[in-house]
C-alpha cells in the first residue's frame, strides 16, 4: 500500500472543522480535477458520494463510502470500487499561535494500492497502458492533497493565508 499524508493547522475550532469536512460535496471546488461530487446520506457512517474527475483524456468516477466517525475528532472513508484505497480527515485541537483564538491541527490520510486499480475502470485511448497512467497520477495525487487542504484553510478561515502544508509519502 503506498501513503500520502498531508498536515497542516487551521485557526478555527475543532467542531468547526469536523463540520466544514462532513460537507464533502463542497471539495469539488478545491480540486483542479474533481469536476463534480454527488451525495447519498447525510455525511454520517454509510453515506456515499460519486467524486466525478477528469485529466487528460480521461475521467473517471469514484464511488467512496464513510466507514466511521468520531466528531469533532475523525472521518473514515473508503473507495467502493475499482481500486483498494481508504483514508481518514484527522482533526486534533493544538495550541494557537498569538493573537488567534482556536487553532487545529488537520490530517488528509490517504493508503492506496495503485497495482489493485482495474483496467476496465477508465476508457484509456489506444496505446495508453495502465500503468503509464498511475505512474502519470501519482504526483497529481500528491499535488491535489497540498492543495485541497491549502483551500480547506482558506475557505474556513474565510481568507487566503500561506498555510505551510505538511506532506509525507510512503
Amino acid at each position: 500500500m503506498d501513503e500520502i499524508e498531508a498536515r497542516t493547522v487551521v485557526y478555527a475550532s475543532p467542531e468547526e472543522l469536523y463540520d466544514f469536512l462532513v460537507d464533502f460535496p463542497g471539495y469539488a471546488r478545491y480540486s483542479e480535477y474533481l469536476d463534480r461530487v454527488t451525495q447519498d446520506g447525510d455525511g454520517t457512517v454509510g453515506t456515499r458520494y460519486a467524486l466525478e474527475f477528469s485529466w487528460w483524456k480521461l475521467t473517471y468516477t469514484a464511488r467512496s463510502e464513510v466507514t466511521g466517525v468520531d466528531p469533532p475528532e475523525r472521518i473514515d472513508w473508503r473507495i467502493v470500487k475499482d481500486i483498494d484505497a481508504h483514508g481518514y480527515w484527522g482533526i486534533t485541537p493544538t495550541t494557537p499561535p498569538e493573537g488567534v483564538a482556536e487553532a487545529t491541527e488537520v490530517v488528509l490520510h490517504i493508503e492506496y494500492d495503485a497495482s489493485s486499480a482495474s483496467a476496465s475502470a477508465v476508457d484509456l485511448p489506444k496505446l495508453v497502458s495502465l500503468g503509464w497512467v498511475i505512474e502519470k497520477v501519482k504526483p497529481l495525487v500528491r499535488k491535489e492533497a497540498t492543495r485541497i487542504v491549502r483551500r480547506v484553510v482558506d475557505d474556513i478561515e474565510g481568507e487566503p493565508r500561506d498555510a505551510d502544508v505538511e506532506i509525507r509519502t510512503a
